[in-house]
């Protein structure tokens, strides 16, 4: 997976948010939040979910991701 940018505190807040209340469904949420948006018509609330589902897939992996100190 590529390095990943996250936009603020909001998208982590989002992010823990959905993992406490789904646990491991937490991605399948965060792409239905997405697809709903996209549904709507909000394509900035489309992406921002998109990329909460990408932040949760990082936050669960194991991977090592970006320079380790």
């Amino acid at each position: 997976m590529n390095a990943l940018f996250i936009h603020g505190r909001n998208a982590l807040a989002d992010a823990s948010d959905l993992i406490d209340r789904f646990g491991e469904g937490a991605m399948y949420e965060a792409a239905a939040l997405a697809e709903r948006s996209r549904s709507e018509g909000n394509v900035v609330r489309f992406c921002h979910w998109r990329q909460i589902e990408r932040v949760i897939a990082v936050l669960n992996s194991d991977e090592i991701l970006g320079a380790v100190h």
